[in-house]
């Protein structure tokens, strides 16, 4: 069955293809993205002319989110089916050579920004006591790389904020599930942000060589026989549309775990004994029409 869904950050990367592939699927897709008619212009003209709808939509401002969903609605008659929480910045490199206000922009963008969205799709799907969130998260909301902690630091955030929205939202009939991508090569990766303080990485002597040593083990699982395919996210997601509500996994990892899988295992049941010793087991499920 056609669903109507709204995926954010579909100027690039696993958000373009995301937006591809599920109007090839058969649902009606809004895609959004900030400064649709500036740089973005060609993203967006591309996805228009695979069918998919476009909105002007940044993550970061409170208008422009609101905006988006008032034009949405307005094409849908209030429906939204499907939110897929896809925009997000990326920066590696020593924590210290970058600034707060990077810092902040960062979690602008990978943890308000979901807020935000959120905030205005809920009433909508709440109204409808129906709906799916998947929100895109990392394998490093559960596992440290060095010089990647404060993106990770982001993707903990959202790891936390998936599961509280999933718990308060089950009763309501509203699934949330984190999908938790390994390294792709998208250009998440390929532009990640680069400190603003690097003088400040003197301190660090030969310490300081260290993130390049990432960037070319990242190029070297990139570029390998056994990339990883970016589509993987973008499949997975339309599987999660097919998959009956109340059937869906609360975590999906894709691509190269590193750990994450282990980790979200062992969790797992120190999480469902914590729900339980609140008095709150009726959250864990998903409450179906």
């Amino acid at each position: 069955m056609s669903k109507t869904v709204l995926v954010t950050g579909t100027s690039n990367g696993f958000g373009a293809d995301i937006a591809t592939t599920l109007a090839a699927a058969g649902h009606r897709v809004f895609a959004t993205m900030r400064e649709m008619h500036g740089r973005h212009r060609d993203a967006a003209s591309a996805l228009r002319s695979k069918g998919i709808e476009t909105l002007e939509l940044d993550v970061t401002d409170d208008g422009s989110v609101d905006a988006a969903f008032e034009a949405l609605f307005d094409k849908t008659g209030g429906t939204l089916d499907v939110l897929v929480n896809n925009a997000g910045l990326a920066a590696g490199g020593i924590s210290e050579t970058f600034t707060p206000d990077q810092l902040r922009d960062m979690f602008e963008v990978n943890v308000f920004g979901i807020q935000r969205v959120l905030r205005a799709a809920l009433p909508a799907m709440q109204q409808r006591k129906s709906g799916l969130v998947v929100n895109i998260g990392s394998i490093l909301g559960r596992v440290t790389i060095p010089f990647f902690g404060l993106y990770g630091a982001t993707k903990h955030a959202v790891e936390a904020l998936t599961d509280t929205y999933r718990y308060e939202l089950s009763q309501l009939g509203i699934d949330v599930v984190l999908i938790q991508p390994g390294p792709y090569p998208t250009k998440l990766y390929t532009s990640i942000q680069q400190p603003s303080d690097a003088s400040r990485a003197a301190n660090y002597g030969d310490l300081a060589a260290l993130p390049a040593g990432i960037e070319q083990f990242l190029h070297g699982v990139f570029t390998g026989a056994d990339a990883p395919n970016p589509h993987d996210v973008a499949q997975e997601i339309v599987t999660l549309i097919e998959t009956p509500a109340g059937e869906r996994p609360a975590r999906v990892v894709k691509g190269l775990p590193f750990g994450a899988d282990g980790a979200n295992a062992a969790i797992e049941p120190f999480q469902a004994q914590l729900i339980t010793g609140l008095g709150f087991d009726q959250l864990a499920t998903l409450k179906t029409a």
